[in-house]
């Protein structure tokens, strides 16, 4: 965690509201400091005796001290609702303006545990504020009442209190190592835990495999995360024990030392004993948040570890023009991707390619496992960003400017592609949107209300055709579709290709299909077979509009 931290947390506080939290820590402050002026009180009262205007300044002081306690704590809760809302929308829309590669490479268990652990992990700290600013308020003011009191008692605090610090921090640094420890360990948590909810049927299936999973990962990660937490806990419990201690020995020492050094009375004594007494319960609270503070601070470090920031703006980019549907040729001009390294000394490089699309026609992308398909497919929609080479919409090329108006052209299903529960805007004529799930034979099945599905638990076949559905309704210039007739039957294969691809290219849209159904091959324009990342051929077939050579 960069020492920086706290100071681009509370730079995050300020963004959300800067009157909550100035409010927040004044009232905490006021509060805190009425409360110390009420133990000076009632030490002074205890030894001059009580009069009028003692009782009068008691009611002041109790009074201000639980408004603006109560005025703190609830200014402290709705910031730190607020800056759970705030935090959590900023960082999906980072995310929503993240490379794709970099968020593959990141991996959805530690985005996940990001966007619960982390921000939950900062807006307990924020929650925590309100509290340290009353206590280190009663600490202040304690510390000005033993200074009116006695310059010596304040010095011998102070010594006392340079003593706990220098102590306590070889516990804090132990502890917040632990815990950052056990953060790492949660990341493989999660992991196994998005095994566990996507590979529920497999390990069902399997005795060995669940048996294994169970005893070697998930128990494996969950022990070392507890433990790595019990040892981090431990040692900043230990630090508010040794707080304890040291608070305990001053009063020791007030009571049997200070007297043989100074001539104190029995009354001023008493006050030193009552002040020295109430303030062990705000120390306590200022070391038992010790944790709390060190969690925040590591959360901060993951999310930056991440590409991630709480500062700048995250506001979603917004279409500097309209989608252009008239376009005369989508060119690829040596491009190149090359994926990371990760154990393989010789990581899988795409290209570089060399490719144009034409508007009207039915291209398809075809390949064994393995040839770059899916790459090719991210790169041509803009989701993948070229290490070397140009993508060329007409004569413009697709730059960091203009990319997410580049990808607004694409209607896509991705072979793992995701089903939303909602047409999210789409379905505003119901009626289309019945006949389409009548053409697709889903009307029996599924129900459209205000733009929301009845249900997606489907077979996975009709869940693609729910999703061809989204993908018609965005009516976009060009589609993409990746292996959608992989788990569709024979009857609504050969509608696929026979019947929805030809009408869509009639409505003048360009298609592009990954498919290995060679025996459809004959309806497609263009034809593009890759192998290990590069062209093997590109060619027109039997088309008029185009021969290049082939």
């Amino acid at each position: 965690m960069g020492t920086d931290a706290p100071v681009k947390l509370l730079f995050f506080l300020v963004q959300t509201s800067w009157w909550m939290v100035s409010l927040a820590i004044i009232t905490g402050f006021l509060s805190g400091g009425s409360s110390a002026g009420l133990i000076a009180l009632i030490s002074r009262a205890l030894v001059d005796g009580v009069t009028p205007l003692v009782i009068v300044a008691f009611i002041a002081l109790a009074g201000v001290a639980l408004a603006t306690s109560i005025i703190s704590q609830v200014m402290l809760i709705r910031l730190s609702q607020r800056a759970v809302f705030d935090l959590r929308l900023h960082l999906s829309r980072q995310m929503l303006q993240a490379e794709l590669a970099h968020l593959e490479h990141l991996g959805s268990p530690r985005l996940l545990a990001t966007l619960t652990e982390d921000v939950q992990a900062v807006a307990n700290a924020v929650f925590a504020i309100p509290f340290l600013c009353i206590d280190a308020a009663i600490v202040v003011g304690s510390l000005v009442y033993i200074t009116w009191l006695s310059w010596s008692v304040l010095f011998m605090v102070l010594g006392l209190t340079v003593v706990a610090i220098g102590s306590c921090q070889f516990f804090t640094h132990l502890g917040s190592q632990s815990l950052a420890r056990a953060r790492e360990k949660q990341d493989h948590l999660f992991q196994d835990f998005k095994g566990l909810t996507e590979g529920i049927k497999e390990l069902k299936l399997h005795d060995q495999k669940q048996r294994v999973f169970v005893r070697e990962h998930l128990m494996v990660h969950a022990q070392e995360f507890r433990r790595h937490s019990i040892t981090g806990l431990t040692y900043f419990a230990s630090t508010s024990s040794w707080g304890k201690l040291i608070f305990f020995f001053a009063i020791g020492f007030v009571l049997f030392s200070l007297p043989k050094l100074i001539t104190l009375s029995p009354q001023t004594l008493s006050g030193y004993v009552l002040i020295f007494t109430y303030l062990m319960l705000p120390m306590e609270n200022l070391v038992s948040n010790l944790p709390t503070l060190s969690r925040a601070g590591i959360a901060l470090g993951k999310i930056e570890s991440l590409g991630l920031s709480l500062s700048g703006s995250s506001e979603l980019e917004p279409l500097n023009q309209p989608i252009q549907t008239q376009w005369q040729k989508l060119e690829l001009q040596n491009v190149v991707h090359q994926y990371n390294a990760t154990q393989d000394d010789h990581p899988f490089c795409f290209g570089p390619v060399s490719l144009t699309i034409f508007p009207g026609e039915i291209a398809m992308i075809v390949g064994g496992n393995g040839s770059g398909k899916s790459t090719l497919a991210k790169l041509i929609t803009g989701l993948y960003t070229p290490q070397s080479g140009g993508i060329y919409l007409d004569d413009t090329l697709i730059d960091a400017q203009n990319r997410h108006w580049y990808r607004q052209h694409f209607a896509v299903v991705f072979a793992d592609f995701y089903l939303f529960d909602s047409l999210l805007g789409l379905g505003e004529d119901s009626q289309m949107v019945y006949q389409y799930l009548k053409q697709l034979q889903l009307d029996h099945k599924v129900t459209v209300k205000n733009g929301q599905f009845s249900t997606t638990a489907l077979s996975q076949g009709q869940r693609k055709r729910l999703g061809l559905l989204t993908a018609y309704l965005e009516d976009r210039p060009i589609y993409l579709f990746d292996e959608w007739a992989a788990d569709q039957d024979p009857r609504f294969k050969e509608f696929f290709y026979t019947e929805f691809l030809p009408n869509l290219r009639a409505q003048g849209k360009t298609i592009l299909v990954i498919s290995h159904d060679d025996h459809y091959f004959h309806i497609a324009d263009h034809l593009i077979k890759l192998d290990y990342g590069r062209i093997e051929y590109d060619k027109y077939v039997d088309s008029p509009r185009r021969n290049l050579g082939f």
